[in-house]
């Protein structure tokens, strides 16, 4: 690979929102050049950042074709692709991509994710792959009522996902995300947990290095904030970052990922989710950490050696800012978190507002953790977007 420190070094991302573009912004600061590639048909965040912009397909190879020339390494900023059609890119344009091909293939939906990570000795939240009536019913009476019924590709924020309380919910719920056209459709038994929590992994040739274990705040399915480090025990914490890791390794990840886990109340951790990027459990890492997931998505994708996770502060804190209303985004009200000491505002660029969509966060850093959390509440509760 050309050297990623020099100027004519191009970074192409696949997919352009705000994941892409707060890692854009760290390849900037090394003064690389940044290229997009959208399969959206509207303006996204990173496309107003760069001249290097292309819009198309993730299912067709030839779409992609001259813009993967174009770069000198490819990431991803989403899951929206297979990975048939990764390894194809990679063969025809010769250009490298990471998270490689082969480490996407065993994470590139829920299902293969959770039989990749139990083979590695990992515990997952119990599931089955749904695939007549008959299971629907089974799989409730086995592990209770109610359960989750997920898309086994393309969810997130509460889309492809569907809480089911018995077998007539359950068959709307198969039809509406698809089950009787085929689409593999995954049964998830709901986990009684005191926390819900989440690690990044940053990991290449030179070496990993593991976040901070936060908590995630989640309201319909939807994460509301961050808080870190979070409020469990040492060794639960030690234990999340060991498994995180684990789990990296699992699939020879090169890239930054993240891993989502339930806290059980009888004290096991459960891997829920992954992802092979940034996440949004990890905005609070660009003020709260030395090396931001962001900076140490690009060094890791780069062969660059990876910066320090360790926290700046004893505690940071991310609330989500989610659209209140349909209308041309505008941040309303946020001159007063603006002005106090160690907040952070940032927009995402996002030309549409609608309510529950991310349109920006806030990240405050402080002393103690749950005076933090309070206060950061308290100056967004009247933000309107």
């Amino acid at each position: 690979m050309k050297n990623p420190l020099s100027s004519d070094f191009v970074i192409g991302f696949l997919g352009a929102g705000q994941l892409a573009r707060m890692s854009a912004l760290q390849a900037f600061r090394y003064g690389m050049q940044v290229a997009v590639f959208s399969d959206r048909p509207e303006n996204e965040p990173v496309q107003f950042m760069t001249p290097h912009s292309v819009s198309g397909s993730f299912d067709d190879v030839e779409s992609m074709l001259d813009f993967a020339k174009k770069c000198d390494v490819i990431t991803l900023e989403n899951e929206f692709i297979d990975s048939t059609v990764l390894e194809k890119l990679r063969e025809r344009s010769g250009t490298p991509i990471f998270p490689s091909p082969e480490s996407f293939r065993l994470i590139e939906n829920k299902l293969i994710e959770k039989q990749t990570f139990e083979a590695a000795g990992i515990p997952v939240t119990p599931y089955k792959l749904i695939r007549k009536k008959e299971d629907i019913v089974q799989f409730g009476e086995e592990y209770g009522w109610p359960y989750l019924l997920k898309s086994s590709k393309g969810g997130y924020d509460g889309y492809g996902n569907e809480t089911v309380k018995n077998a007539e919910d359950a068959e709307h719920a198969f039809k509406k995300l698809g089950g009787e056209k085929g689409h593999d459709i995954l049964a998830e038994a709901f986990a009684d947990f005191t926390h819900e929590l989440a690690v990044q992994v940053a990991r290449n040739e030179t070496g990993h290095v593991v976040y901070p274990c936060c908590e995630t705040v989640q309201k319909n399915h939807i994460c509301v904030a961050v808080k870190s480090p979070a409020p469990v025990s040492e060794n639960i914490q030690k234990q999340a970052q060991d498994l995180a890791l684990k789990a990296t390794e699992a699939i020879d990840g090169k890239g930054i990922f993240a891993f989502e886990f339930f806290l059980t109340t009888d004290g096991r951790l459960l891997l829920n989710e992954s992802a092979p990027r940034p996440h949004n459990s990890g905005h609070y890492t660009i003020e709260g950490c030395i090396t931001s997931q962001f900076e140490n998505h690009v060094r890791a994708v780069c062969g660059l050696p990876l910066g320090s996770s360790e926290m700046i502060r004893p505690a940071a804190v991310m609330i989500n800012l989610l659209g209140t209303h349909n209308r041309n985004a505008v941040v309303e009200n946020a001159t007063d978190g603006m002005i106090e000491t160690d907040t952070h505002l940032h927009s995402y660029g996002k030309l549409e507002s609608k309510p529950g969509r991310k349109m920006a966060h806030f990240t405050m850093l402080g002393d103690d953790l749950e005076i933090t959390y309070r206060r950061a509440t308290e100056l967004t509760n009247s933000i309107e977007i």
